[in-house]
């Protein structure tokens, strides 16, 4: 097969052994990818004495071309889409080994490009919401604050808190177009980044009860111990680069709790097969067209210049919704 790998200087194409499938792997064609800040951090991680290059990328969509011979859910020709495993080879190839229970089947309303936008989003936000926050019908009536909404992660966090739950939502988003589009999502209110105590003071908002931040905790940590409401949670996505005092969390009683979408996959956990479950579910939901695509931008072909062109885009922190390479059709 073919593979764009980066080999701690930069992006370059070669030629890797296309090995058959074992046990649960299925074997999928790839026809699109979507580029994510954890590319770019693994790829700052890569050095260059290493033997072959990383073939990095998560998000993916195409067609089963082969499976193992413990496989159950998919079969040759199925259309699907997900997220990968970081312990194994990515997505910037041509094709790729991946274990079907963090597969899911492609939403038949949505395109190639379209759907490599949802996988690695959807399960990050899905996750955060209903197994690490445990929201459910019973918190429809509470609040919950989206730190730094207008990314990818936050997208999704909005559109499945309102289908799946009603819950109410807030997002916070600095520049007109990102507000403009955490708005277009379904956030019920949507407020700056900055002096957030005081925007919920000002604006008589409620104190969310729950709160997922997906901007530096460094930054927020002592804004959210002091908004989140007595009891609440709170969930983190970005590693924090400094200690901090917990302490801050005790009289509130308050829940701190993380989410790292690979832990079932790097940690073969038993319940595995629930991102595969979860991405079942998302499908639905666009089918049904309760939930949109967060893809914004588009390049074609999968090739060095254009990997290397969305990797650049964002590093520079600024993309709203998510950013899919495609091959033609």
């Amino acid at each position: 097969m073919q593979a764009i790998g980066f080999n701690g200087v930069e992006f370059i194409e070669f030629d890797k052994a296309l090995d058959s499938p074992q046990g649960r792997d299925v074997l999928v064609e790839i026809k699109a990818i979507s580029i994510n800040p954890i590319d770019s951090k693994i790829k700052q991680s890569v050095i260059d004495k290493q033997a072959l290059p990383v073939i990095l990328g998560f998000d993916a969509c195409g067609i089963v071309r082969a499976v193992g011979d413990k496989t159950s859910i998919f079969k040759v020709g199925d259309e699907v889409f997900y997220a990968g495993d970081m312990t194994r080879d990515g997505s910037n190839a041509t094709h790729q080994l991946v274990d079907e229970r963090i597969v899911g089947r492609k939403p038949d309303s949505l395109s190639y490009d379209q759907a490599a936008a949802l996988p690695l989003t959807s399960i990050a936000a899905w996750e955060s919401l209903f197994d690490r926050l445990k929201i459910t019908q019973a918190d429809k009536d509470k609040t919950l604050l989206l730190i730094g909404a207008a990314g990818g992660v936050g997208s999704m966090a909005i559109q499945l808190a309102k289908q799946v739950v009603g819950i109410n939502v807030i997002a916070t988003a600095s520049r007109a177009e990102s507000k403009a589009w955490c708005k277009k999502m379904g956030a019920d209110k949507v407020i700056d980044h900055c002096n957030l105590v005081k925007q919920f003071k000002d604006n008589n908002i409620n104190a969310p009860d729950f709160i997922l931040c997906m901007g530096d905790p460094d930054e927020y940590f002592e804004t959210m111990s002091e908004v989140i409401a007595p009891q609440g949670s709170i969930c983190l996505l970005a590693n924090a680069g400094k200690d901090h005092n917990l302490n801050l969390l005790k009289a509130k009683s308050v829940t701190l709790v993380w989410e790292m979408m690979f832990t079932r996959s790097m940690f073969q956990t038993k319940d595995m097969v629930e991102q595969h479950k979860l991405l079942t579910r998302v499908a639905v939901l666009v089918d049904q067209q309760r939930i949109k695509t967060s893809l914004t931008q588009t390049f074609s072909p999968i090739n060095i210049d254009n990997i290397s062109k969305a990797h650049q885009i964002i590093e520079q922190g600024q993309m709203i919704g998510k950013l899919v390479i495609s091959n033609p059709s």
